[in-house]
């Protein structure tokens, strides 16, 4: 197979996925949010299944990874739909750290491009909590940032999807041309002959 054959292709993207969700399992770690903790530990191990069912030829393994896949793809639907408010959810619930915690994002105290040292310390006092400041000057809100981390995740997983589907397919095709007696006879009917042959001798 070529560099660019759909077997290479999905060990590159199971290793891109890889990566990005340990880089979003360390950002809900820090924002203590249990939810995509657990689901990200499990989406990291069964990446894992994947990329060694594609490099060592175990459909099964790449079929594992394709199921979950789908289920990866509505979670992170679910958590885009959550941050940006859509069909009754709300970014402000507990449901990403499962009400144990009141903790939220760590995007929220901690986006990149806020400005929060110019407040005066007067406002301290008239503000509730400390956390609504966070939102104030930020070049990009928090919710945004997560919704990104989503769509990337969104994006990868189909393209893993769509490779993973031709794998099977090609890993399949392989395992039906395999004759398991002969390896890959070209002539099984001359191997027939010779096999004979040698057994009266």
């Amino acid at each position: 197979m070529g560099c660019c054959s759909g077997r290479c292709m999905l060990i590159l993207i199971c290793t891109l996925q890889l990566i990005t969700a340990v880089e979003r399992q360390v950002f809900d770690f820090l924002g203590y949010q249990w939810a995509p903790i657990l689901v990200n530990f499990l989406h990291i191990i069964v990446v894992i299944l994947g990329l060694f069912g594609t490099i060592q030829y175990r459909p099964r393994y790449v079929v594992l990874y394709l199921t979950w896949t789908v289920l990866w793809v509505g979670w992170n639907i679910f958590v885009c739909c959550l941050y940006l408010d859509l069909g009754g959810l709300s970014k402000d619930s507990n449901y990403l750290s499962l009400g144990v915690s009141s903790q939220s994002s760590w995007w929220r105290e901690n986006a990149p491009g806020c400005d929060n040292r110019d407040l005066p310390a007067t406002r301290w006092q008239s503000l509730e909590s400390p956390a609504l400041i966070s939102s104030l000057g930020c070049m990009l809100e928090y919710q945004y940032i997560e919704v990104l981390h989503s769509a990337l995740q969104l994006f990868i997983s189909l393209m893993g999807f769509v490779y993973a589907c031709y794998v099977i397919s090609v890993f399949n095709e392989e395992e039906d041309t395999f004759d398991f007696i002969g390896g890959f006879d070209q002539f099984p009917v001359l191997h027939g002959n010779e096999k004979a042959s040698h057994l009266f001798l």
